[in-house]
């Protein structure tokens, strides 16, 4: 995997621009993962969902012999922009220095009612 962060282009914000992939990595698509723990219950507020959804997906990346490291591309939907600090903070702590390529969108619902952060990835690992 390479990083492409060009010096003509503003630097991201614990994202990367760009990120190339080396011939016969394999590829992990992860479906959007809601705060919703493995009993159904979706924890209440940004901190807790947020924390969720990451939970999720390292377990899915676990899955497939990946860890956090291995993410090269990451979508997050928040519903209230006053969550966007909380939510940086949370994605930080599971990042680490991993700087995927990133869309971060404030959206005005999800799909499911009280919702408030989804979270889908791609990773990638030789």
């Amino acid at each position: 995997m390479k990083v492409h962060n060009p010096p003509n282009v503003a630097p991201g914000t614990g994202y990367s621009h760009g990120i190339e992939l080396a011939p016969n990595e394999r590829i992990l698509y992860i479906a959007g993962q809601l705060g919703v723990s493995p009993d159904g219950k979706m924890g209440d507020g940004i901190q807790a969902q947020a924390e969720q959804a990451w939970k999720n997906i390292g377990n899915i990346l676990a899955a497939a012999g990946m860890g956090y490291q291995n993410l090269v591309k990451v979508n997050h939907y928040i519903t209230r922009k006053e969550d966007l600090a909380a939510y940086r903070e949370v994605r930080a702590r599971f990042l680490g220095t991993n700087t995927p390529a990133s869309t971060l969108l404030v959206i005005s619902a999800l799909a499911r009612e009280g919702a408030v952060v989804e979270v889908e990835a791609v990773a990638a690992k030789a």
